[in-house]
């Protein structure tokens, strides 16, 4: 937060300082501890569920077949949400799916106002399955009855991974988070299910799976035993 810590250093003489802050990580609470002296902390509760509200699956499939795993995922669902690293990869993934009769559409920054907003009433009232997003881009969705998260892109952070398997298992409702694994982005998962305190078998599946049907009756761990 170098435009904070900016801001904080020019400030002179006595003053009072107040910070607000959407989460307490690592780099909020240096600055807490470098510019304020015996700070008041207030907390409020939020609504997004944790992990361990929610059901996992770690898929490790293929390169040429991770569209149509996702597309499969999405087919027995009512409402995706499919989560990509870049605003081209949520262009192309929403293209491939299309391509494979998956009613699918983008949600980035670089679409226009009215694009962005007929993707999401589009995808509310049930006419698109999947809406193909960005982080920063899905930060205003708020959807009801998001039945699956899918992170085709796994990300490296657990605050990412958090926040984006918050767009399901809302209001009390269960939550199926899908992530599809490539062999060279198992290390990171499995460091990033680590920090997250998850214990979950990484299991190879195909699109003509037929567990891809009905994945919250499926059970890995019986199978990786």
């Amino acid at each position: 937060m170098p435009q904070v810590e900016w801001i904080l250093r020019g400030i002179e003489g006595e003053h009072q300082t107040l910070l607000f802050s959407a989460t307490l990580d690592g780099m909020t609470a240096g600055l807490i501890s470098r510019y304020q002296n015996d700070p008041e902390m207030y907390a409020i509760d939020g609504d997004e569920p944790t992990v361990s509200e929610m059901e996992h699956r770690f898929l490790a499939v293929h390169q040429m077949d991770r569209v149509r795993v996702a597309a499969a995922i999405v087919a027995s669902s009512n409402r995706t949400i499919i989560f990509t690293r870049t605003r081209w990869g949520a262009d192309k993934l929403a293209q491939a799916l299309e391509d494979e009769g998956v009613d699918a559409a983008p949600m980035h920054g670089d679409l226009r106002q009215e694009k962005r907003e007929k993707s999401l009433s589009d995808f509310s009232a049930g006419r698109i399955k999947a809406l193909v997003a960005t982080d920063v881009a899905a930060r205003g969705i708020h959807v009801d009855d998001v039945d699956v998260v899918i992170h085709h892109d796994p990300p490296s952070d657990a605050k990412t991974y958090v926040h984006r398997s918050g767009r399901t298992a809302r209001a009390g409702e269960s939550g199926l988070v899908v992530s599809l694994v490539l062999w060279n982005e198992e290390l990171e998962v499995r460091k990033l299910m680590r920090r997250l305190g998850m214990k979950h078998p990484i299991v190879e599946v195909f699109s003509n799976d037929p567990r891809l049907a009905d994945l919250n009756a499926w059970d890995p761990a019986a199978d990786a035993a």
